[in-house]
């Protein structure tokens, strides 16, 4: 059974990604689990689950544009992609606003 071919495909061929890129990009998550792992370890105060955090979006920023092969994509799938993180960042806004909002001191 073959696939559907986009119109990206028929104007320029499929996009291979080279075996070297995907090699930077796993050692770079490997680089990345092993500052996590380093920031663990380290008293940074309230700054411990900003950085952790912030590696983890790094993270996910690389297998999102590498092996879900985002980069190459096109402009519609980006979109996507970006509305998705909208959306979550929305949702966790509300919650967050209802979350501070809460009288904690007066039972």
């Amino acid at each position: 059974m073959s696939h559907p071919v986009s119109d990206h495909e028929e104007a320029h061929g499929p996009h291979i990604v080279s075996p070297k890129i995907y090699l930077l990009v796993f050692l770079a998550l490997l680089i990345g689990t092993t500052l996590t792992v380093v920031a663990s370890y380290l008293e940074l105060g309230p700054w411990n689950p900003i950085i952790a955090l912030g590696i983890a979006v790094a993270k996910a920023t690389l297998v999102v544009l590498f092996f879900m092969h985002i980069k190459y994509s096109s402009k519609l799938m980006k979109l996507t992609v970006v509305s998705g993180i909208f959306t979550f960042l929305a949702l966790v806004g509300m919650s967050m606003s209802d979350y501070i909002s809460r009288a904690w001191g007066s039972f």
